[in-house]
């Protein structure tokens, strides 16, 4: 019982942090706040090209509304249950590639 106290608990934390960090109000994922690295960049230009348009879409829409000031209408904002997490998974794959050839070229 203890430990499904703890993960309501977790849960709730994570949304509590989720709202609280504001980008959903400008209706951008977590995804689209990476700090872009070569990796991410790499796992960019890996992305089905309409993916990359959609996140284009919502960061220069967040830029706007961050210049003008504003929020969206609370209806619009992303929800902790939609944020899915489409860059990150590749982001993965890029940095173990790159540590494998790092590791290759250094002992081979």
């Amino acid at each position: 019982m203890a430990f499904r106290a703890t993960a309501v608990v977790c849960t709730n934390m994570k949304r509590w942090a989720y709202k609280m960090a504001g980008f959903n109000q400008y209706g951008l994922l977590r995804d689209d706040c990476l700090y872009e690295t070569e990796d991410v960049t790499e796992a960019l230009r890996r992305l089905p090209q309409h993916v990359v348009d959609e996140r284009n879409f919502r960061i220069v829409r967040a830029l706007q509304l961050s210049l003008t000031k504003n929020i969206l209408p609370k209806e619009e904002w992303t929800k902790y249950e939609e944020d899915k997490l489409y860059l990150s998974p590749v982001v993965e794959i890029v940095k173990k590639e790159r540590l494998e050839r790092e590791n290759w070229e250094k002992n081979y």
